[in-house]
């Protein structure tokens, strides 16, 4: 278990290319947060969590197997990581954050999960965020030449 990492992991690295091709900007695993969300999208006030199907149990998955030997020890593992995450996920809730999980077995259809995150992403109405399509306004001096 000493070669698992927490940070950077090939599906963490595929969502953050998908949220930064959308135009969305974010901060990396902030420590000050529940959880220390793998992605924090502080203008959206929305943290994204990529979870391993396996070491997070996604119910009625392919991948969420469990190991023949030993099998109280990680009953015990799976069990404490579904109660922490859901505990991480109440408290974001409760400091008024919005908290999305990503599932590692998405990421075989990147063009679903791109429709699921810009469906998340998708602004309520009112004024375009910045950035966004509009005419853009000339400036002063170059209006007036």
């Amino acid at each position: 278990m000493a070669a698992i990492h927490g940070k950077d992991t090939a599906p963490e690295l595929a969502v953050r290319r998908i949220l930064h091709a959308m135009g969305l900007r974010f901060r990396l695993h902030r420590k000050d947060l529940p959880g220390r969300p793998d992605i924090v999208l502080p203008r959206h006030r929305t943290v994204v969590f990529v979870h391993g199907c396996f070491w997070h149990r996604h119910e009625g998955c392919r991948y969420t197997t469990t190991p023949k030997t030993r099998l109280e020890f990680w009953q015990a593992k799976f069990d404490a990581n579904v109660a922490r995450d859901h505990r991480n996920r109440i408290a974001l809730e409760e400091m008024g954050w919005r908290g999305l999980v990503v599932w590692e077995c998405e990421l075989r259809d990147a063009e679903a999960l791109r429709d699921r995150l810009k469906a998340a992403f998708a602004p309520t109405g009112g004024r375009p965020r910045s950035g966004t399509a509009g005419p853009r306004r000339q400036s002063r001096a170059a209006a007036g030449s």
